[in-house]
Formats: C-alpha cells, structure tokens, sequence
C-alpha cells in the first residue's frame, strides 16, 4: 500500500499542509516575528494528520528578515521540519523539477528556496499537456504568473531574484499588501490597511472574526476593515463615509488588476507560440479572472483550480502539488 504523503508548503506568513484526499489546512504563522516558534507550530501541523507517513516539503520562509541569509533561512526551516517530522521521510522539492533529500537541501540551498511555485507549475501542467499555458496563483502576499509549454514550466527565472526581474513573480497578493503600496501619495503613507480590507469591502472575502492577523491587529471583520481604509484618507468612521470608503477600495482593486495584468501580458509572450489554457488558483483567484478579462487573453480555454479541487484545496494549492507529486514520484 502506498504511503500517505503530507504536502508542507512554509511561508513567513502562512504555514499551509495537505494530502492527496484533499485534505487541506492553512494556519496563519508571523514567522518573522517568532522564528523559535516554528518547530511546534509545524510539529502542531503535521499532528493534524496523524495517518501520514512522509513528508515532502518546499517553503518560502527563507525570505524572512529574522535570517541574515537565504541559506540560514532554509537550514533553520529544515531544522524545524525534521523536528515535526518526528523520524518520517522528509523530500523537498528543488527546482530542478525533483525530490531531494534533506542533507543535498542543505548543500544546494538555492535549488530548493522559494521552490513552491515550480512544484505547482509542475502539477497543474497536467491539465494543459500540449501547448502553452499560463497558471496565475495570486496568494495573500504574492502572486506568481508561471509560462508552461507541453506540461512543464519553462519560466525563465529560477531564484525570487531572477522571477522578480522576469514579472513571474509580484510582489503583491490580496491580503497582506499595504495599500499605500498600490496608490502612492493619493493616500497616507501607513500600513494603516492591507489588500484584505479592500476585499472585504468589496465582498470577495469572507469575514472572520475569530482573525486578528491584521493591519491593526483588530478583527477581520466588514466594521473593523472600513475603519481601517478610512485612515488610508487620514480620516475615520465618522468623517469618511461608506462610500468613499467603497470606491477606495475599488480602487484598490483596479491597480492591482492592472499590475498582474502587466506581468500576465509580459510571461505570455515568453511561451513560444501562443498561449492556449490560462489556469487560476488561490485566494486571489477572483482577481486573476478579472484580469484574463484583457483582449490579449480572448479565446484562452481557462481552467479554475478552485473548481477542480475546491477553494479549501487550492488556497493551499503548492502542498497538494507536493502530495502528488511525492505520491506519483516514489523513490
């Protein structure tokens, strides 16, 4: 019988695990705040599935600030998976297109650093076998736009560095983006309210009132964000009407479909001939269908992850992949 494989995805903001029976859990961890906390905030995680038996793993953690250095990062992420994994088997994932052993992550740091995107790339070419294809997975933090030609990525970057320069990889996601990143002097230059309450405004997020992870470490609530977009105007509930607040908002929206449009535009004309399939997932996923609205993307065939394996499921698309993957891809 066939192991089951946990999928670990480890991100500075998020720590997200799933299993090939779409199984699915994401859980708000500030890794840059509490790095010591992370061997039992994973250890916690993998608790949740008691049933499995591997591990296989990628992260982008490694990027935090409480790291002086990438290879720091990802030793300090190793350490921590070992810890939970508690005698398991633990692959991660490189981007060589391959699992590797913890001992060679170590020694080849680079290759397995910020590797989610090439993991899910590789997963989702499935569904777009012949041909070129784009998958477009916009998170609460970044978004990445991945050229797939006949089932495999062919991005031209392989580093954060490298994807960054490309456009395969934005700096921008629909819930921790400042919005006095997106609209400049026309608003307060605080972190006073993030992407997620222009969402939330806008009502293509959920409230949850049980979520302190915001701006100002109030609720993520509709009240709560609509106080905090009212202070991007250097106002307040009370001087800051309803519909001001909405059209900031809506605002908020309008460049940052411009930005991935930008980017989208730019990745499709990297895949040689012309693009076929356009794949969507994660919690932005409402945002990249709103830009495959572009002409330049008429005609695409266009496949939702959210539909193919639930919203649960593709909010924590790269973990999956990683199941997959791992299960398909036996030593």
């Amino acid at each position: 019988m066939t192991p089951l494989v946990l999928g670990l995805d480890i991100g500075g903001a998020n720590l997200k695990a799933a299993t090939v029976d779409k199984r699915a859990v994401s859980v708000p961890f500030a890794l840059w705040k509490q790095p010591d906390k992370l061997p039992a905030a994973l250890a916690d995680l993998v608790g949740q599935f008691p049933d499995a038996e591997e591990l296989a793993v990628t992260m982008t953690g490694e990027l935090c600030d409480c790291y002086e250095t990438k290879r720091e990062g990802v030793n300090a992420i190793l350490d921590a998976v070992e810890f939970a994994a508690k005698g398991r088997q633990v692959r991660v994932w490189s981007t060589d297109g391959a699992f590797v052993g913890v001992e060679e992550s170590r020694s080849d740091y680079m290759k397995v650093a910020a590797a989610n995107w090439h993991a899910l790339a590789t997963f989702a070419g499935r569904y777009a076998r012949k041909g070129g294809a784009l998958l477009i997975d916009i998170g609460s933090t970044t978004t990445d736009i991945i050229p797939i030609l006949d089932g495999r990525p062919i991005s031209t970057g392989k580093t954060d560095v490298e994807r960054l320069r490309s456009g395969e990889l934005v700096y921008t996601g629909v819930g921790r983006t400042p919005v006095c990143a997106l609209l400049g002097k026309s608003v307060a230059a605080e972190v006073f309210a993030t992407t997620r309450d222009a969402y939330l405004i806008l009502e293509w997020q959920s409230e949850r009132p049980e979520d302190l992870d915001t701006a100002d470490g109030r609720t993520a609530t509709l009240k709560n964000a609509s106080a905090r977009m009212s202070r991007m105007l250097c106002g307040d509930p009370e001087t800051i009407s309803a519909d001001e607040i909405r059209r900031l908002a809506e605002r908020v929206l309008a460049v940052q479909r411009e930005i991935v449009e930008e980017a989208a535009v730019r990745v499709a004309g990297l895949v040689p001939g012309r693009v076929r399939v356009a794949i969507t997932c994660g919690r932005g996923e409402p945002v990249a269908t709103a830009v495959l609205g572009c002409p330049m993307f008429d005609g695409l065939e266009r496949l939702s992850l959210n539909d193919i394996l639930g919203p649960t499921v593709s909010a924590c698309a790269p973990a999956y992949a990683l199941a997959v993957l791992a299960t398909e891809r036996r030593p």
